[in-house]
C-alpha cells in the first residue's frame, strides 16, 4: 500500500475523530447498552415505586427482550457478543421480580432452558454455586447478583441461606485500615457493601448475638456514610448497576422514602436512553478526550487551532480533584473517566490526562502546577511490588485492587513526558519510582512475550483476556523509553514484537486470541506496537518482515475501516462486565494511520 493512501486513510481518520467532538470542544463518546444495566434499573424502579416508574419499567423489560440472544441468554452489550450467567440470571430476575412473566412468557422461557443447560438445573443451590465459582474469592459481584436473584422470588424460600453476609459493619472503621482487613469486596464497592450487607442483615440475620448486636448498633451510622459517599447527581460511580442495586437494597427494607434512593432514582431517570435501556456508565468523557489527543501526538498543533487546544487544556485542568475524595480517600491530583460527579479518580485516567496537557500545552504555568500535583498522587499510589493500581495503595487481595501492567505502563509513559520538568529532587523520584515499575513489569511479561491488562480483555477469547491490548499499552509506553537506563526493556520489546508477529493472521488482522473475530480495534493496537517499538534485532530478513506485516495489517484496515458493523466489546468494566465504545474504533485508527506514515518514512 502507498504511503499517499495511508496519508488519505489517516485524513479522513481525523476529520471523523473532529466530528465526534461536541459543543463543549472534547469527546464524549457514547457507551453500548447494556442488558446488564437495563435489567438493576428496571427492578429498581419496580422496587421503589412501580406505578410512578411503570412507563420506563415497560419499555426496558421490551428492550430486554428484543436483544435477547437467539440462544436464550443475554450478553453485556447490544451487539449479540456472547451469552453470560451472571447478565442471564439478572434479566431473568427482572422479568420475575417485576411481575412480568405472562408478558415475557416466551422470553423468560427461552432464558431458563439457557440457565438450565449452563448451570444444569434450575434449583437455587446450584444457580448459587454456579455464581459463586465464576468470581471464586470477589463477592463483589456475585453477592448482589444473588441478593437481587432472592429480592426477586428466583431462589425459593431459603434463598437468603445461601448469600453470604457481607461485614458492612467495617463501613465505620477508619479508612486506613481498610487495606488490612483483606475485604471479600474491592475498594469501589463499599456503597454495595453497606447496602447489601443491611438488607441481608433486614431478611435473614445471624444466629451469632454479638455480631448481630454490632450490626444492629451501626445500621443507622454506615446509612450515614453511604449518604457521604452519594455524588451530587445520586449515581455511585456513574454506574447503573451499582447505584440500582443500592437503591433497591434499600427499597426492600423499607427505605423508599430514604434520601439515597430518591437520590439514586434521579439518576436513573436520567439516565435511561430513548430506546428504554441503559448504559453501564454515564461517559468516558475524560478518558476518550486524553485518548483522542494523545492519538494526534506531535500533529496536535496541526489539527487544533490555538483556541481549540486551549478550551481541550482548560476543561481538562477544571477536571482535577483538589482535596480528598469520600469515596476512596484519596488525596487531591488525580483525575477520573468524567466529569460528571460520579467519578474517582484514578491511575489511568490521571496518567492519560498528564499525557494529553503535555501536548496541548507543556509550558504554561497552570498546567504544570498541575501536572506536578499529579506526577506525585502517581507516585504515591505506586505499590510495593513496583506496579500501579487503579483506586487505592495496599489493596492487593482481589484482582480489581492490585497492580496491574495496562496502568503501570500508562502511568511510566506519564511520568517520563514530565522527567525533567520539576527539578533534580523530582527527577530522582520519577527515575527511581520508573524503575520499580519495569521490574513489576519485567515479571509480568509472559514466556510467549505478552502482558495481560485489567480494564480490557475479550468476551469471545480464551480466558476472556486481550493479551492485544496490554501488549500494546506496554509497549508503546516503553518504547521512547531511554535505552541506556534499563537493559531489560529492549529484550521486553523484543520479545513482544516477536510474539505480535506471530500472531497476525493470514489476511493481515488481530485478535485476541485465534479463534476470535478480528477487530478494527485490535488490529489498529497491534500495529501501534509494532510501529512504535523499535526491536534491536538486526539479521537480515527481520525488519523487511515487519514491513510486510505493517502493509498487510493497513490492507486490511482499508478494507474494513468503514464497515458498519458494531463496535468490538473489548471495554472491561468492573467485575468480568463488558462493554463497548464506538470511539474506540476511530482513536485507535488515528494513532495507527499516524505512526504507519512515520514508519514507513524512516530509513528501515
Amino acid at each position: 500500500m502507498d504511503e499517499l493512501r495511508i496519508q488519505d486513510m489517516y485524513r479522513q481518520a481525523v476529520e471523523a475523530l473532529l466530528a465526534e467532538r461536541n459543543r463543549e470542544g472534547i469527546w464524549r463518546g457514547r457507551l453500548s447498552s447494556s442488558p446488564l444495566a437495563t435489567a438493576t434499573a428496571v427492578f429498581a424502579m419496580y422496587l421503589v415505586d412501580s406505578q410512578k416508574y411503570q412507563a420506563m419499567i415497560d419499555k426496558g423489560l421490551q428492550w430486554l427482550a428484543d436483544v435477547q440472544n437467539t440462544d436464550g441468554g443475554w450478553g453485556d452489550t447490544d451487539g449479540a457478543d456472547p451469552s453470560n450467567l451472571s447478565t442471564t440470571l439478572l434479566c431473568r430476575a427482572a422479568f420475575y421480580g417485576c411481575r412480568s412473566l405472562g408478558q415475557f412468557e416466551l422470553t423468560v422461557n427461552k432464558a431458563e432452558r439457557w440457565v438450565g443447560a449452563k448451570v444444569g438445573s434450575l434449583d437455587p443451590k446450584s444457580i448459587v454455586n454456579a455464581v459463586y465459582a465464576a468470581y471464586g474469592k470477589d463477592r463483589t459481584f456475585a453477592v448482589p447478583i444473588l441478593t437481587m436473584c432472592e429480592l426477586a422470588g428466583c431462589l425459593g424460600e431459603d434463598g437468603w441461606k445461601y448469600i453470604v453476609p457481607l461485614p458492612f459493619e467495617l463501613a465505620v472503621l477508619p479508612r486506613g485500615l481498610f487495606r488490612w482487613l483483606r475485604l471479600s469486596v474491592v475498594s469501589y464497592a463499599l456503597p454495595a457493601l453497606i447496602a447489601i450487607g443491611q438488607v441481608k442483615f433486614c431478611f435473614d440475620p445471624p444466629k451469632n448475638l454479638l455480631i448481630r448486636f454490632i450490626r444492629g448498633l451501626v445500621r443507622n451510622k454506615t446509612l450515614s456514610f453511604l449518604r457521604r459517599l452519594q455524588p451530587a447527581n445520586g449515581g455511585f460511580l456513574e454506574a447503573t448497576p451499582l447505584t440500582a442495586f443500592v437503591a433497591a437494597s434499600l427499597a426492600a427494607m423499607g427505605k423508599s422514602q430514604d434520601e439515597v434512593v430518591r437520590k439514586g432514582m434521579d439518576f436513573l431517570v436520567q439516565s435511561i436512553r430513548p430506546d428504554g435501556s441503559w448504559p453501564i456508565d454515564t461517559d468516558l468523557a475524560t478518558w476518550l478526550t486524553t485518548l483522542a489527543i494523545n492519538s494526534l501526538g506531535d500533529d496536535v498543533e496541526a489539527v487544533l487551532d490555538e483556541n481549540q487546544r486551549r478550551t481541550i487544556c482548560d476543561w481538562l485542568l477544571r477536571q482535577q480533584f483538589q482535596s480528598v475524595h469520600p469515596f476512596t480517600g484519596a488525596a487531591g491530583g488525580g483525575w477520573g473517566w468524567t466529569d460528571k460527579s460520579g467519578a474517582v479518580p484514578d491511575a489511568d485516567d490521571t496518567a492519560g490526562a498528564l499525557i494529553a496537557l503535555y501536548h496541548l500545552d507543556k509550558n504554561s504555568s497552570a498546567v504544570q502546577a498541575a501536572v506536578q500535583k499529579g506526577v506525585v498522587w502517581l507516585l504515591n499510589l505506586q505499590n510495593a511490588d513496583g506496579g500501579v493500581p487503579t483506586f487505592c495503595k495496599g489493596w492487593g487481595k482481589l484482582p480489581f485492587d492490585r497492580s496491574c501492567p495496562d496502568i503501570t505502563a500508562h502511568t511510566i509513559e506519564a511520568w517520563m513526558c514530565w522527567y525533567d520538568a520539576f527539578g533534580p529532587a523530582m527527577e530522582r523520584r520519577i527515575r527511581q519510582a520508573v524503575q520499580k515499575a519495569v521490574s513489576y513489569l519485567r515479571s509480568q511479561q509472559t514466556k510467549e512475550g505478552y502482558w495481560l491488562p485489567l480494564w480490557f480483555g475479550n468476551p469471545a477469547a480464551k480466558g476472556r483476556t486481550n493479551p492485544i491490548y496490554g501488549t500494546a499499552r506496554v509497549v508503546s509506553s516503553l518504547s521512547g523509553f531511554p535505552e541506556a537506563c534499563e537493559p531489560w526493556v529492549q529484550t521486553m520489546l523484543q520479545s513482544a514484537i516477536d510474539w505480535f508477529l506471530a500472531i497476525q493472521k493470514e489476511d493481515g488482522s488481530w485478535s485476541a486470541d485465534r479463534v476470535c473475530e478480528s477487530s478494527v480495534e485490535e488490529t489498529t493496537l497491534a500495529l501501534q506496537a509494532v510501529i512504535t517499538a523499535k526491536p534491536g534485532k538486526k539479521e537480515i530478513g527481520y525488519q523487511p518482515a515487519l514491513k510486510r506485516a505493517v502493509e498487510k495489517g493497513m490492507a486490511w484496515l482499508a478494507e474494513h475501516k468503514n464497515t458498519p458493523d458494531k463496535s468490538a466489546p473489548i471495554g472491561l468494566y468492573f467485575a468480568r462486565l463488558w462493554y463497548y465504545e464506538r470511539l474506540y474504533k476511530v482513536i485507535f485508527s488515528v494513532s495507527a494511520f499516524r505512526l504507519t506514515i512515520s514508519f514507513l518514512q524512516r530509513d528501515l
